[in-house]
């Protein structure tokens, strides 16, 4: 190994989409073969001596029921598991829109946590989208107003299958920056929608924060699903890391260990997912 050990080793995981469903194949996603892909990469992932894993959105296709099994997978991780929504999790009846994140076992849409020095921050890029809330909902309302705006200036993101987030998240991201800005902590950022490079699937919005994060100095990281062809770019010293979808193909699976070094961030791809080293 070219590093000393690491600093953080953590699991990684994007769009797995489970759906009891015939495959779409013009896309390349097989829903229903994501059970037997997920159950690998946990099982490979049990072997490993890591902090947790992070799921980046889209455990499922659609459908409340699709939630059961796969959660049920997820209950023989033995590592801690953070999860989040990504759009298609919320392809349910209006009536469990609001219960999406605690099916997801998550202590909040948006929160922050810190690991073995670090500070990681979960972003919920969700918020404001045409997806997460029902009809004549206010925040619903502001999604299709953002939309239109981004429609008429021919933003390539201006997609129904993308989101936003609010101003009152904006405010707490910026001050979990300060504060661990001021502990002398880096940080990781976690969502499920691009950021960097411009890409048609990136959040609503991107651009205020990628400025933010530029501004904040000790950002290291983000890493999202969403595009699940997977990307890679930097930014003011942010990398961002688009991890592949692993409901696209019949049977090739894509996960990921992360290390955080001193000097760089190794990335260990299993399947389709890449190896890297990223320099920091």
């Amino acid at each position: 190994m070219p590093h000393e050990k690491p600093l953080l080793r953590f699991g990684v995981i994007a769009d797995p989409q489970y759906a009891d469903l015939p495959p779409w194949l013009e896309m390349n996603r097989y829903y229903a073969n994501s059970l037997d892909k997920l159950g690998e990469a946990i099982d490979v992932l049990n072997g490993e001596d890591l902090a947790f894993v992070v799921t980046l959105g889209d455990l499922i296709d659609r459908g409340w029921e699709s939630y059961d099994p796969v959660l049920g997978l997820y209950d023989g991780l033995r590592h801690e598991s953070f999860l989040m929504p990504g759009n298609h999790d919320f392809s349910v009846a209006p009536g469990q829109l609001d219960d999406v994140h605690v099916r997801l076992r998550m202590p909040a849409a948006w929160h922050d946590f810190s690991r073995g020095g670090f500070r990681f921050v979960v972003i919920d890029g969700n918020e404001i989208s045409l997806f997460s809330t029902p009809e004549g909902h206010p925040r619903r309302t502001l999604a299709q107003r953002r939309l239109e705006t981004l429609l008429a200036e021919g933003a390539i993101n201006a997609k129904e299958w993308n989101g936003g987030i609010g101003d009152e998240q904006f405010a707490w991201l910026d001050g979990v920056l300060a504060r661990a800005r001021a502990a002398g902590e880096k940080v990781v950022v976690l969502g499920h929608y691009p950021l960097y490079p411009e890409n048609d699937h990136n959040l609503w919005g991107y651009e205020r924060l990628t400025d933010l994060f530029a501004r904040s100095g000790n950002v290291i990281a983000y890493l999202n699903g969403h595009n699940h062809v997977g990307n890679l770019g930097r930014n003011s010293g942010t990398w961002y890391v688009n991890f592949k979808g692993m409901v696209d193909t019949e049977a090739e699976n894509t996960f990921a260990v992360v290390e955080i070094h001193a000097d760089c961030i190794e990335i260990i791809g299993h399947g389709r997912e890449e190896s890297r080293t990223l320099p920091l």
